[in-house]
């Protein structure tokens, strides 16, 4: 297994540099040619929503179909997809953003009862408590 950092990612999907996509549609049709699976980290998620969001201008329905799709793609494994797809899943319908959400699945994961935060947003939130 080989893992995937960001901006690949982020070049696979937005296909913005014509040189650098081409290297990358390259190594994923050989990875698929090879039968080689691909990792993709939840902090490459995290940080490749924030990217399409802030770089891009992307809203949150586009990123919330992309990473949909990403998620989908059997090419690619992930530390815990039922939990990236519950956090994305409250992204589409939150007011908070994606990495907040899959905090508070992984920490309940890990055994937590909930997430205490500052973030008044998630006043009406089960998974977390704000102080």
């Amino acid at each position: 297994m080989i893992g995937v950092d960001t901006n690949v990612l982020v070049r696979y999907l937005t296909q913005d540099d014509l040189a650098q996509a081409r290297k990358v549609d390259t190594f994923l049709s050989e990875a698929i040619e090879a039968g080689q699976r691909l990792h993709i980290d939840d902090i490459v998620l995290c940080e490749t929503v924030w990217v399409l969001r802030a770089a891009y201008r992307l809203g949150k329905p586009t990123i919330v179909s992309t990473l949909d799709r990403v998620m989908s793609t059997t090419l690619f494994s992930f530390n815990d997809r039922e939990s990236l797809r519950a956090a994305l899943a409250e992204y589409r319908e939150g007011a908070a953003d994606f990495s907040d959400y899959l905090i508070a699945r992984r920490n309940a994961h890990a055994g937590c009862s909930h997430t205490v935060t500052l973030d008044r947003s998630f006043r009406d939130a089960a998974a977390f408590q704000v102080l």
